[in-house]
C-alpha cells in the first residue's frame, strides 16, 4: 500500500499543477475574448487580460465596448475564485511541509547517485536502529529504507540518509542504488520481506553481500537458499551468546568490546589479498614483516578454498585470495591497508 506521505506529495502536486494550468487557460481565454470581443491585437489583449487578473488597477488599453465591460467583470470574478484557489493550495502545501520535502527529496536523490560502496538497511525496527548505530559510529556510508513514515521520520531525525520505501520493490533498492552498493541488511520483522529483498538485491547486484535476519531456524535455511550470504536469528544468536557470557564471561565481554563499534580503541577488521602483483604474495608472514610494518595483528588466515588458519604462524604463507582477518587500533589497521593496497 502506497505510504500516506507519498499520497498528500502527489496530491499537492497535482493540485499545483492544476492550479497553474487553470491560470494559464483563463489567460488564454481572457486573451481570445478580448481579441474576438473588441477586434484587439494579440499584445493588447493579453495586457488587458494580465492587468485585468492581477487587479492593478491600470487603465484600460482602448474603451470597453458593453459586451467587453461584462467580459471582463466575468473575468475578474473568474481571476479571484482561481487566484483565492491557488493562495489556499499554495498555503496547504506549505503549512504541510511539502515543498521543504520536495527539497528533501532531491537532496536526498543527489547524496544517492554519489554513494558507491555504500551499505542499505532494509527496516529501521529495533534491529535496523542498532544497526545503523554501529555504522554511523563506523563513519561508514548507509541508507535506511522502510516502509513506514513514522520509522523514517526516526530515522532522519538521528541524522540518518532515509527515505520511504518498500525494499522488496526493484524500483526502490534501484533509488537507493543497489547496482552501486557493497551490501544490503534485510533486518524487518518479517522472513517473507527479508525474503524477497534478498531475491530481488541478488537480482540486481548478483556481487552484492546480502545479510539476512531471520525469527526462525526453517527461515534461516530458506534465506540461505534464497541467496543470503550470513542469515543472523537474534533469538538463536541471543541464545547462544547469554549461555557462552554464563559459562566465559570475560572471553565474551572481549569479543564485546571488539566488535560493538562505540567506545573503544581497538578493531577487527578484514582484508583481501586480491591484488595479483602485490609485493607480499608467495613470502611468510616473518618475511612479509606486516605486524613490524603497521603494528597489527593477523588473527587468522581464510583461503579461497575455505580453509581457516587460526593463529597463524611466521611460517605461514601470503597466497593470492587470502582474506586476513587482523586486530589493530585504527591507525594500524588504516596502515595495514595501504600495505595491501
Amino acid at each position: 500500500m502506497e505510504p500516506q506521505r507519498s499520497r498528500r506529495s502527489l496530491n499537492h502536486r497535482r493540485n499545483l499543477v492544476y492550479s497553474f494550468w487553470a491560470l494559464v487557460l483563463l489567460i488564454v481565454v481572457g486573451t481570445l475574448g478580448y481579441q474576438l470581443i473588441e477586434g484587439w491585437t494579440g499584445l493588447d489583449a493579453l495586457y488587458m487580460t494580465i492587468t485585468t487578473l492581477a487587479t492593478v488597477g491600470f487603465g484600460e488599453v482602448n474603451p470597453l465596448s458593453p459586451k467587453g465591460r461584462l467580459f471582463t467583470i466575468l473575468l475578474i470574478l473568474a481571476g479571484l475564485i482561481l487566484i483565492g484557489y491557488v493562495i489556499k493550495t499554495a498555503t496547504e502545501a506549505l503549512a504541510e511541509g511539502y515543498f521543504q520535502e520536495t527539497l528533501r527529496d532531491r537532496r536526498l536523490r543527489h547524496l544517492l547517485n554519489r554513494l558507491h560502496n555504500h551499505y542499505i538497511i532494509c527496516g529501521f525496527g529495533r534491529t535496523g536502529q542498532e544497526i545503523a548505530r554501529e555504522f554511523n559510529a563506523e563513519a561508514l556510508p548507509f541508507v535506511v529504507l522502510d516502509n513506514d513514515e513514522a520509522a523514517i521520520d526516526t530515522a532522519i531525525a538521528a541524522g540518518f540518509q532515509a527515505f520511504v520505501g518498500d525494499a522488496t520493490l526493484d524500483e526502490v533498492l534501484i533509488k537507493a542504488g543497489i547496482e552501486r552498493a557493497r551490501c544490503l541488511v534485510a533486518a524487518m520483522p518479517s522472513d517473507a520481506d527479508n525474503l524477497y529483498a534478498i531475491l530481488s538485491a541478488k537480482t540486481l547486484n548478483p556481487e552484492l553481500r546480502t545479510i539476512a535476519r531471520a525469527s526462525s531456524a526453517e527461515a534461516v535455511q530458506k534465506l540461505r537458499r534464497g541467496g543470503a550470504d550470513a542469515v543472523v536469528s537474534p533469538y538463536i544468536t541471543g541464545g547462544r551468546r547469554m549461555a557462552a557470557a554464563a559459562r566465559r564471561p570475560q572471553a565474551i565481554d572481549f569479543i564485546d568490546d571488539l566488535t560493538s563499534a562505540s567506545e573503544r580503541s581497538v578493531y577487527i577488521d578484514e582484508f583481501l589479498l586480491e591484488q595479483p602483483r602485490s609485493r607480499f604474495l608467495g613470502r611468510t608472514l616473518r618475511d612479509a614483516d606486516l605486524r613490524g610494518r603497521s603494528g597489527a595483528l593477523i588473527l587468522a588466515i581464510r583461503r579461497t578454498d575455505g580453509t581457516l588458519i587460526a593463529g597463524p604462524t611466521g611460517e605461514t604463507y601470503l597466497e593470492l585470495g587470502d582474506l586476513l582477518l587482523c586486530l589493530g587500533t585504527r591507525q594500524q589497521l588504516q596502515a595495514l591497508e595501504q600495505l595491501l593496497a
